[in-house]
């Protein structure tokens, strides 16, 4: 069994003159991606791993979160999660190596939330629905796998056990 994180970077600005990968993020995404930290540490859904695009939101996010975690994370930076399509997103999967059993991939819309939807197909049906609607910036999507190796990993054999979004850890 295995587990699969996927992050969406933290509220990001749009300042003028940034190109779309050197946007920072807002005052708003500084405060999220800690408290969504914490939200994993508290469901016991710490990750082993990490892949992080090299765009300056998603880093800012890391940066953030993993500290809070409570242990060093291995952690990688991938120039191709930034704009990935969730069939680019699957393959990064897909090359980890198995002793990670959960894995965290913190990239960007419209790939994130795709990947997500395509394993939402069974699971919490709240959260489910939920994902149907809206990834908002700092959502988190847990889905568990039923594979033995991460090169097994193929929608929609999975099921989506949660999905953490700011505004639910506010509520």
């Amino acid at each position: 069994m295995r587990r699969l994180l996927l992050l969406r970077h933290a509220k990001s600005d749009w300042p003028d003159g940034f190109e779309d990968a050197l946007r920072p993020l807002t005052e708003r995404g500084r405060r999220n991606a800690p408290e969504m930290a914490k939200a994993v540490v508290r469901a016991g859904i710490i990750p082993d791993f990490a892949l992080v695009s090299t765009a300056v939101r998603t880093r800012q996010t890391w940066d953030l979160f993993a500290p809070q975690l409570g242990k060093e994370i291995p952690m990688r930076e991938e120039s191709g999660l930034y704009g990935a399509s969730d069939r680019t997103l699957l393959d990064f999967a897909r090359s980890i190596p198995d002793e990670v059993n959960t894995l965290l991939l913190c990239a960007h819309n419209p790939g994130i939330e795709r990947l997500a939807r395509s394993f939402a197909k069974s699971g919490d049906a709240d959260a489910i629905r939920r994902v149907e609607v809206k990834y908002p910036t700092c959502g988190l999507a847990v889905i568990e796998l039923p594979i033995n190796r991460w090169k097994e990993i193929s929608p929609p054999a999975g099921r989506l056990e949660m999905f953490l979004t700011p505004s639910s850890l506010a509520g």
